[in-house]
């Protein structure tokens, strides 16, 4: 099967580049280093990612060093087209044709049936809390999101940096309980999804057990 070209970006270095944007808006010499090449290097694929669209300024990141301050990089809201979403596509025109034909608890109710039918392709998780978690953050993955398991205040929790309904979430915040479902099933234990519902959402979610 041919690879399509957006295959093909994710596995180049610029592919590598927009990875590391999807987690948060970096400089030119925080590229640098990540990736292990040349400042003037990283300049000359951020460029090529600007004319396409893909990657944008998002401001200046001053220090309290001497010289002047850096600009800082972001990926455009049209970038993640580039990232999988099998889902978000059809579920978004669903969650429009069932507002106003059945009440909100219904909507919730066949969101979490949808999580948990979701999370039955993946094996059933056992053994500690961190194995579990980092199974759930490699399902999130695997259906095209950024998570990663993190130590935030004395506790783990599962931290999104790009969400897999991302494109449905500004519009129909409800989704987040497909989710929340999705990796408390995944990962065996109840987990409380604390997303953030802005113009670039991410996933959060915390174990009940260890709040």
């Amino acid at each position: 099967m041919p690879v399509s070209w957006n295959e093909r970006l994710l596995g180049s270095t610029r592919g590598q580049l927009t990875a590391f944007l999807r987690r948060d808006t970096q400089t030119v010499e925080d590229l640098a280093t990540a990736l292990q090449l040349t400042d003037n290097a990283v300049r000359a694929h951020l460029a090529t990612l600007e004319r396409d669209g893909i990657v944008r300024q998002a401001g200046v990141r001053r220090s309290g060093r001497s010289g002047k301050p850096a600009f800082t990089y972001e990926l455009t809201p049209e970038a993640e087209r580039l990232f999988p979403r099998p889902y978000a596509d059809v579920l978004d025109d669903v969650l429009d044709e069932l507002q106003g034909r059945i009440a909100p608890s219904q909507v919730e109710a066949l969101l979490r049936a949808s999580g948990s039918h979701l999370a039955s392709r993946y094996p059933a998780s056992d053994g500690p809390l961190t194995t579990r978690l980092e199974n759930a953050v490699a399902a999130l993955n695997q259906l095209g999101g950024l998570a990663e398991l993190e130590a935030q205040e004395d506790q783990l929790i599962i931290q999104g940096y790009s969400c897999p309904l991302a494109a449905l979430a500004s519009n129909h915040p409800e989704v987040c309980r497909l989710a929340e479902t999705f990796v408390s099933d995944v990962a065996g234990l109840p987990l409380r999804e604390s997303c953030e519902h802005g113009p670039t959402p991410r996933c959060r979610f915390i174990p009940l057990a260890h709040e």
